[in-house]
Order: C-alpha cells, then structure tokens, then sequence
C-alpha cells in the first residue's frame, strides 16, 4: 500500500514539475530590431522647427503573446548640453498617426511584428533659425520607452538610437560649425 502512495506522489510531483518547466518556457520575448531601424527623415519643417521620424521593428519572438501597452519617445538633450534647441519626442503605431500624443495598446502574437514610429521634433530657440541650431548642434540619444506585458510581469524597456549631429545637419540642409 505504501508503495503504491509513494509511486502516485512520486509521478504527481513530476507531472507538477513537467507542467511548471512547460509554462515557464512559454513566455513573450519583444525585441526592438534597432539594427534594421529606417533611416531618420523629415516629416514636417518650417522657419523655427523640423520633426523627424524613424521606423523600428519590434518582434515577438517569444512563444506566447505579448502586449505593448504603452510606448514613449524621450529623446535626451538637455539644455546644459546643447540650449539651442527645444526637443520632445512622440511615439506611435506606423500608419496610425495620432494627434493627442497617446499611444494606443496593441497585441503581438508569437513571431509576428509591429513597426513603431520614434518622431522628435527640434526647434530653434534663443533667436536662432532653424539652419543656425542646426549647425552648432551635438549627437543625442533618442529613447524609445516601451511597456510590454505577457506571461510575465509587466514591465518597462528601452530601446535607444543616436540622432547624430552629422545626420541632422545633411537633413536640414546645413554645413556642421567646426568649434
């Protein structure tokens, strides 16, 4: 009798532990694919401003579905690196623009992609024109927040770009300043 209890627990537990190993591998994995980013192009300009957009995938390459609740542009120029430019930045789902600056949830299935819009928009500030910011300017890291929830916890990640000086300069049209 002991040994029939003994063997039912003992094939219990690992079925407990097969299930546990099962589920645990069963999990969403978004990754941003920043090497296949789109270049930065211009989206809109005028005198005082310029916006600017670039694409990145992001892939579910988990097993399960995963969901991005929530994505935030932030790029990273504070005024004691450079104060010749106000910069913000806004993140949306490529083809669904929006004007309220929020950023609509979405749903990932395993393997499949959404492209995600990262677009900053520079302008000019102490008097200058656009073209005068444009040639004194520095590189600046450009971060793309994103909240991403599945199986797991939710949570926060980052997916960073550099705006190059070099980059914003040919966009706008202007020679970079040798100081």
């Amino acid at each position: 009798m002991v040994t029939i209890l003994e063997g039912l627990l003992v094939a219990g537990l690992a079925v407990v532990l097969v299930l546990w190993l099962y589920l645990r591998g069963r999990q969403e994995k978004v990754v941003p694919k920043l090497n296949a980013r789109t270049p930065f192009k211009v989206e809109a300009r005028d005198d005082k401003s310029v916006t600017l957009s670039t694409t990145i995938e992001f892939r579910n390459e988990g097993t399960q579905s995963a969901m991005i609740v929530d994505a935030i542009c932030h790029p990273l120029l504070p005024f004691e690196q450079y104060d010749g430019f106000n910069v913000r930045g806004k993140a949306e789902k490529e083809g669904v623009p929006r004007e309220d600056d929020y950023f609509e949830a979405l749903v990932l299935e395993h393997q499949q992609s959404v492209n995600l819009v990262a677009k900053v928009t520079l302008t000019a500030r102490k008097g200058l024109s656009l073209e005068e910011a444009a040639a004194h300017m520095v590189d600046f890291p450009v971060e793309f927040l994103y909240r991403e929830v599945g199986r797991s916890p939710m949570r926060w990640s980052i997916a960073r770009v550099i705006l190059t000086a070099e980059e914003l300069a040919k966009l706008v049209g202007v020679q970079l300043a040798k100081e």
